[in-house]
């Protein structure tokens, strides 16, 4: 978070204190109320219906071994697009070996970018969508500037509900970020003359890799 924003929360965080009459933060974490409320129930492997609900919203999926084959899926999709091989790729995959000719870019996205490459941090089986949090290495520009938007999932991210994100959330010990999103599918609209148009207000494609770990 920039210095900028760390003290526009501050400000918004002190406002709100004063309103409650309080001096300072609370003295105590907040602790969640015990037990969980009613959920949707359903059967079977959540993976398989993580995957079969991000079919249905027109997303494409393919699955891989090892994160040593996901230059060459993206190799393949782009292609398949007929994508450029320059990739905006979260900072959090510095580590992933592309193939010859690509060129790689760790940063923000910009309108100019086809295509970005991210992480996830959980992925629904419920609903179908995948969860992505903001920070240095994961700008929010790279969910939704960019016109193929790929994103690697590890089957072990997918839970079975929403309330299980939070509560891997607070397990995880992170700070909150300033954005969560919730992204199930490419950017759609049904605006104009009712009929759906991809790509209206973010990326016209989404490509998941699943890994199998």
């Amino acid at each position: 978070m920039s210095a900028g924003a760390s003290e526009g929360r501050a400000r918004v965080l002190a406002d709100i204190r004063q309103s409650l009459g309080r001096s300072s933060a609370a003295p105590e974490a907040i602790v969640p109320l015990p037990g969980t409320g009613p959920r949707p129930a359903f059967d079977g492997d959540p993976v398989e219906r993580f995957v079969a609900k991000m079919l249905e919203k027109s997303a494409t999926l393919a699955r891989i071994a090892s994160l040593g084959k996901v230059g060459a899926e993206v190799e393949r999709y782009v292609a398949s697009v007929s994508a450029g091989r320059r990739l905006c790729v979260s900072k959090a995959l510095a580590a992933t070996a592309w193939p010859p000719g690509f060129e790689i870019e760790h940063r923000a996205a910009v309108r100019e970018d086809e295509t970005s490459v991210t992480p996830c941090f959980a992925a629904i089986a419920e609903s179908g969508s995948i969860v992505t949090l903001s920070g240095a290495d994961t700008p929010s520009t790279l969910n939704f500037v960019p016109e193929n938007h790929i994103v690697v999932v590890h089957a072990s991210q997918v839970v079975r509900h929403i309330e299980d994100v939070w509560a891997q959330w607070r397990a995880s010990g992170r700070t909150m970020p300033r954005t969560i999103n919730i992204i199930s599918g490419p950017s759609r609209t049904a605006d104009i003359e009712q009929t759906i148009q991809l790509g209206a207000h973010g990326p016209r494609r989404l490509h998941i890799l699943l890994l199998a770990d």
